[in-house]
């Protein structure tokens, strides 16, 4: 038996996915079964915790970007985030996620 879909709003700056939208812009609408969305918040909690790896790195003085192990992660993650995004979403996020161009084949789905 297939899940049912349901729309949920996926904010990447607070890192949450909610049912609602908590704010009128700046979110990302998707369609996504229960276990595509407990992958996707997943997915941002690996997200954040590069993002905190990343932070405590950057504060060595005279490390340069491409020497911090954290950001081959973070990036990692976002791409993956972003795909998922993309291959759930509807129209206007497909659209927002082509235009920032993060994503070499969107029709690769690699989550």
């Amino acid at each position: 038996m297939q899940e049912l879909k349901k729309t949920f709003y996926v904010s990447i700056t607070s890192g949450e996915v909610l049912m609602e939208p908590a704010e009128p812009e700046g979110q990302f609408k998707i369609e996504a079964t229960d276990d595509e969305v407990e992958l996707l918040r997943d997915l941002l909690n690996e997200n954040y915790d590069s993002d905190l790896e990343g932070f405590v790195e950057s504060h060595v003085p005279f490390k340069q970007y491409h020497e911090n192990k954290s950001n081959p992660h973070y990036d990692n993650s976002m791409r993956k985030i972003y795909s998922m995004l993309y291959e759930l979403g509807d129209k206007k996020t497909r659209d927002h996620i082509s235009s920032m161009g993060l994503l070499e084949d969107e029709n690769n789905n690699s989550w």
